[in-house]
């Protein structure tokens, strides 16, 4: 405590819990902002991943799935993830292997660009599948 005194420095206990407790002495307030600086600087270097949606019907038309599939590839791209529907109504219910075939299209359509990160599950009256882009 008299070192720390006469350098004009804090007395900062670095493991509290330990027998006997281990102290340091340090200029604290340098000690913070040192690291308030790197979780800034972490934080930066940080990618943010965002999911975009693709939706598709069970009756989608060729052109139109790869309008659909080419955009999400542009998402793939960025490095997004991309989270593909193909919604059911009415009767379509009925029919949902049609679905499925639509999903496993679009992501052949998309292989290039990302792969399949979760297999095409039924949400209610939503299939969903998960793409991802491919780490290089």
């Amino acid at each position: 405590m008299v070192l720390a005194y006469e350098r004009r420095l804090d007395l900062v206990k670095v493991a509290p819990n330990a027998k006997p407790p281990v102290c340091k002495i340090m200029d604290y307030g340098k000690y913070k902002y040192e690291l308030a600086k790197k979780e800034k600087e972490a934080k930066k270097k940080q990618k943010v991943i965002n999911v975009k949606e693709v939706r598709l019907t069970p009756s989608i038309e060729e052109h139109d799935l790869k309008v659909k599939a080419k955009r999400a590839n542009e998402f793939l791209k960025n490095g997004d993830r991309v989270k593909v529907s193909v919604r059911f109504r009415g009767r379509e219910l009925g029919h949902i292997e049609i679905g499925r075939e639509v999903l496993m299209k679009f992501a052949e359509l998309t292989k290039d660009n990302g792969v399949i990160e979760k297999q095409p599950k039924m949400e209610g009256r939503n299939m969903v599948m998960f793409l991802t882009s491919k780490k290089e």
